[in-house]
């Protein structure tokens, strides 16, 4: 009745009124078998309990007379530990009902996992509502759980497990294996937990408890197997309640029996004259024979190998898992062999493999995927081999009027610094998959020189070139200085040396370090029980921020700077020499892709992929379109129209432009390369106007002399039209007068206007209408109509008299689409 006043009671009305007892068997609750067990050394008797597994009569300075047949609840922690060691779990968490029973198998099995380097990393318990400590342990990422509780709180557990999802592939419940069949029936009903909730919870737990009855066939002492004694059992049983103790009374009788034969024999071989029938409860000294001859006791019983170890059986402890509603035998510890056997790996696990007892963080470096990195690549290659190829028709037409116009030496920087973007590219795409951890610092530093020393090369390059047009067409202060390469080259290193200066500061006072960016943790795209916790390589310093707006100040500035050259000389007409329309456009596009670029990067920079996409693209899009804009206009005009860039715009100036002149000179002689060009031009023009006017004579002659038919007209048309003639087509040579040079046309019509088509002679109305024709009227009349049309059709190509004007008499300075020649080019046309 688990009394204690009545259990005492009985056990001294026994010692009292009662033979002299050799030995105590009995002891089921815990509580009155431990208040006997602490007694029994006054009496020098010795107890043999079949049933009580209370932790606490372990104690053997409290209870030294105290044996037991089966296992202590604490026998359990051994066998946990080499079922820990089994699947390689080091890492669990404890959940405790604070009861004295648990609390002290708790308290042992800590004392146990202490000295093998597993670690508890959470210990809770609970009075009546575990789900706070549930909770708890999920927090603390505990995967394994060691549960000590009875059924009732067995229940509200698993509810709990369930509500926290701590169940399924990812944990494993290790609780006792003494609970009733069908457990949680009689306790579903006091929970709020539906029964597939529960039984789903419960699903794969696994319960520790001692054997009831040896597995082995091996014949016992008693001449039966187990089995055969099983069998015998439930035969004389009949219909009565079974007690999974029963095999460890049988076995407990065979103890007395074994133990009170030992001290017979131990008895005999020491002293002839003394029996066991001589004991008495002061007989101290045959009390201590039986203690000893029950602590050396030894054989093999129903319940498997009876062994004591300090009072403590050493029996065999099962393994059960909860398996389709039931519980299945799943393996055995032998503590006497301290060996695990799992019964042909029938434990089922939720997943493909044991739970891990923590979540599994794997560190993965999100790198550059290398089909990107391939493609991205092979494009960059392209865009070298097209650089290569602008360098190739740079070098071989630097001697032609178009590309020596356009300093071919500043174009051979803006590709070299077009080639070191590109290859910049291949450095950006090497990250730790591909390099080491030193070699990647390495790169940092690297790819960040040659990014910017190449956009300052190229377009460093391009502004040098505009700011010599803009030097020679508008700075009137220069107008007889020479600006050579060699400045432009000082302009560009120059440049450079700024770069130069940033960068080395850079490096010296906070250099660029590999840093490593660890992102939230991420389940496992394969299902493993991982997680995947991503980490990114960074190339950063502690004044990133500083130093990258300084980098971008300056260029900024140099971009401002290239767009003001570009729009001051936009009105200069020669397209060799002039490229401020492409540069604007240049400027444009890298300005706005630059600009999308970086944010766009710093928004992605936990996706290495998209980030290196991104700057990638944009490199290669800023460095083909400036070496495009560049060079595919060149390759076009020299290929179609070499002469087309130096001469048929040469003296289209705009109207801004004109007044803008006047206010200041009339011209520029000789100061670079660009004007000797412009000279070089002029001289052809001059000469092949002289050509034209030289054929132009010659129609004129042949049509006068077919209009002399006879010697009299002939001599009538040289003493009367040949001054005229050179009066009308001879133009005056240009002077260097400080207005420019005009010419002045001589016009024999206004002195000698021709006779009226009306009027007629009457003496001649009977003549020969042939002779009528050539007389010297018509002829002065036809050459009154045909020398303006000549001299219309012509003197407008050399810069006199256009063909919109009313009358050859107008001077040509009068025409508004006259063109200011400058004195220094003068065309020589010479009389007809």
């Amino acid at each position: 009745q688990c009394d204690n006043a009545k259990g005492l009671k009985a056990f001294y009305d026994a010692i009292k009124y009662g033979p002299n007892h050799l030995m105590v068997f009995g002891g089921v609750c815990a509580t009155v078998t431990s208040i006997i067990a602490e007694s029994l050394k006054g009496w020098n008797l010795v107890q043999l309990s079949r049933q009580a597994t209370t932790p606490e009569l372990a104690d053997k300075k409290k209870y030294p007379y105290f044996f037991r047949t089966v296992p202590s609840d604490n026998a359990v922690n051994p066998a946990i530990l080499k079922l820990l060691k089994h699947y390689h779990w080091k890492r669990v968490g404890t959940l405790t009902q604070d009861v004295q029973r648990f609390s002290e198998v708790r308290n042992d099995l800590t004392g146990v996992l202490y000295g093998e380097d597993i670690e508890i990393s959470d210990t809770e318990s609970f009075s009546n509502d575990p789900c706070t400590s549930v909770k708890k342990l999920k927090g603390n990422d505990v995967r394994i759980i060691l549960g000590q509780f009875d059924e009732e709180m067995a229940v509200k557990v698993f509810c709990c497990a369930y509500d926290e999802e701590m169940y399924g592939s990812k944990y494993q419940w290790i609780i006792p294996g003494w609970y009733e069949n069908l457990w949680w029936e009689s306790w579903i009903n006091s929970s709020q937990c539906l029964s597939k909730n529960l039984l789903a919870a419960m699903e794969g737990y696994i319960g520790v408890d001692f054997e009831p009855l040896s597995s082995k066939t091996n014949k016992t002492i008693s001449g039966r197997t187990p089995q055969q004694y099983e069998k015998e059992y439930n035969a004389k049983r009949g219909d009565g309640q079974s007690s999974k103790f029963h095999g460890y009374a049988y076995d407990g009788i065979w103890v007395i029996a074994r133990t009170l034969q030992r001290a017979m024999n131990y008895l005999n071989s020491t002293n002839k004259h003394q029996k066991i029938e001589d004991f008495n409860y002061t007989n101290h000294k045959l009390g201590k024979i039986f203690l000893n001859a029950m602590n050396e006791t030894r054989f093999f019983g129903v319940t498997g190998e009876v062994v004591f170890r300090n009072g403590e059986r050493m029996g065999t402890i099962k393994f059960t898992q909860f398996q389709e509603q039931k519980e299945v035998k799943v393996g055995e510890y032998n503590a006497v062999d301290d060996k695990l056997v799992i019964i042909n790996n029938s434990i089922r696990f939720q997943g493909l493999e044991p739970p891990k007892d923590k979540t599994i963080i794997q560190e993965e470096l999100r790198k550059i995927s290398l089909p990107l990195y391939s493609i991205l690549s092979a494009l960059t290659i392209l865009g070298m081999i097209m650089a290569s190829a602008f360098l190739f028709f740079n070098i071989k037409n630097r001697n032609q009027k178009l590309i020596k116009m356009s300093s071919p030496y500043m174009n051979n920087l803006i590709i070299l610094g077009g080639m070191l973007s590109y290859a910049s590219i291949f450095l950006f795409g090497l990250d730790g998959s591909f390099v080491s951890e030193k070699t990647f610092e390495t790169l940092c530093t690297v790819r960040t020189w040659i990014l910017t020393v190449g956009y300052t090369t190229a377009f460093g390059a391009m502004f040098a070139k505009t700011w010599r047009v803009h030097a020679i067409f508008k700075n009137v202060k220069m107008k007889k200085k020479i600006i050579k390469d060699q400045k432009l080259l000082g302009i560009v290193g120059g440049m450079l040396l700024i770069d130069l200066c940033i960068l080395i500061c850079w490096q010296v006072v906070d250099p660029l370090r590999r840093t490593v960016e660890k992102y939230n943790m991420e389940p496992d795209p394969a299902g493993r029980d991982i997680s995947i916790r991503p980490i990114l390589e960074h190339c950063e310093n502690t004044h990133m921020t500083i130093w990258l707006g300084i980098v971008y100040a300056y260029k900024g500035l140099l971009m401002l700077f290239g767009c003001f050259l570009a729009w001051e000389t936009r009105n200069v007409s020669i397209p060799a020499l002039n490229d401020s329309k492409y540069i604007g456009m240049s400027v444009y596009n890298v300005g706005i892709m630059c600009i999308i670029g970086a944010a766009v990067s710093f928004l992605t920079r936990d996706q290495p992929n998209v980030q290196f996409c991104i700057v990638a693209l944009v490199i290669i899009f800023c460095s083909t379109i400036t070496l495009c804009l560049v060079f595919v206009p060149k390759l076009i005009t020299l290929r179609t129209n070499p002469d087309a860039a130096t001469q048929n715009r040469r003296f289209q100036f705009t109207q801004n432009q004109k007044k803008e002149d006047s206010k200041t000179s009339t011209s520029v002689t000789s100061v670079n390369q660009a004007s000797t060009s412009r000279l070089e031009g002029l001289q052809s023009e001059n000469h092949r106007l002289r050509m034209k006017i030289t054929e132009l004579d010659k129609d004129l002659e042949e049509v006068t002399m077919q209009l002399q038919d006879t010697p009299e007209k002939t001599t009538y048309i040289k003493q009367n039209h040949y001054q005229d003639l050179n009066d009308i087509l001879s133009i005056r040579n240009f002077t260097d007068g400080k207005d420019g040079e005009k010419a002045i046309l001589k016009n024999h019509l206004d002195q000698n206007p021709p006779a009226q088509w009306g009027s007629s002679d009457p003496s001649r109305t009977s003549k020969d209408p042939i002779e009528d024709i050539n007389s010297p009227e018509h002829i002065q009349r036809r050459l009154s109509l045909q020398l303006p049309i000549l001299h219309h059709a012509y003197l407008p190509s050399i810069g006199g008299v256009d063909a919109s004007c009313a009358s050859p008499c107008v001077s040509p300075s009068a025409s508004p689409r006259h063109r200011h020649v400058p004195p220094s080019f003068r065309v020589m046309v010479s009389g007809l």
